[in-house]
Parts: C-alpha cells; sequence; structure tokens
C-alpha cells in the first residue's frame, strides 16, 4: 500500500513500529475470523500486511475529538463476530475486524473498498485506511452512519 501520511502521523507510526516498507503474515488474523464466517477480502489483506500488530499509544486534544490509543490487532476483537456481521448486513458491506479504539471502549473494522469504520452498538466512518489513519492520529471524529 502505498501511503502518503503527514509528517506527523508518519511519525506518531514509526514509533508505534511502522515503517512504509512493513510486511507482517496476516494469517493469524485472517484465519481466526473465517474459521467463525467471517471472510477476509483484499483489502483488509494488504492493509493489515503492512500495519497489522501496531499499538498506537496516543492521547491528549485532536483536532475536533480526543486523540485516543488505538491497536491494530484483530485478534482483540474476537467474540464480537456478530457484531461485525450483522453492521456488514445492515450497511450492505463486509466488515473485518482490524482492532480496537480507546482501550477496547469501541472497535474498528474494515469494508472491501478498504474504508475504516467505528463498530460499536452504533457505526462511523473514518473514511479510505490512509484517511482513517490521519484521523485517529490527529483527534478527527468519523461520521455517524446512518441505519
Amino acid at each position: 500500500m502505498a501511503a502518503n501520511f503527514s509528517s506527523e502521523v508518519a511519525d506518531v507510526l514509526r514509533s508505534s513500529g511502522w515503517t512504509p516498507q512493513r510486511t507482517v503474515d496476516t494469517a493469524q488474523w485472517t484465519n481466526a475470523f473465517e474459521e467463525r464466517g467471517i471472510q477476509a477480502h483484499q483489502a483488509v489483506r494488504n492493509f493489515l500486511a503492512e500495519f497489522g500488530g501496531l499499538n498506537v499509544d496516543i492521547s491528549g486534544t485532536g483536532i475536533n475529538c480526543a486523540r485516543e490509543p488505538f491497536e491494530l490487532d484483530p485478534l482483540l476483537c474476537l467474540g464480537e463476530e456478530d457484531r461485525f456481521s450483522e453492521w456488514g448486513e445492515e450497511l450492505g458491506l463486509q466488515l473485518f475486524p482490524l482492532g480496537e479504539l480507546d482501550q477496547g471502549r469501541f472497535f474498528l473494522g474494515m469494508d472491501e473498498n478498504g474504508v475504516i469504520y467505528l463498530v460499536a452498538d452504533w457505526v462511523a466512518r473514518f473514511g479510505p485506511w490512509q484517511q482513517a489513519i490521519d484521523a485517529l492520529v490527529r483527534g478527527v471524529a468519523p461520521e455517524e452512519v446512518s441505519e
């Protein structure tokens, strides 16, 4: 994935272990959910290969919401398969778990188009993955999705 992050965002990601050429094996994440009926689409496989396993420990004032820590480890979402499949059906998308936001207060998921969502008892859209990472790091609130 060719990311073009601002220096601020790139610095935060680098301090969390990311590099532009980073590649990790995604099988541990994709297999765990495919065994539970949630198929990993190519967009999430590509994203997790570069960003999977990152734990971004940030806090403080953001652009229009607090900057909250997030962890891109889908295994943190085990047991929440129904939440992702039901919201996916509601939205007409395939949502795959990505990890947690705000130390488990919310979940993160990605659709087959590479759009990242906040997933809870409600859903909000951060936007395409690069915009979403920027929003998560800089503290930009997602847009709530109407049912």
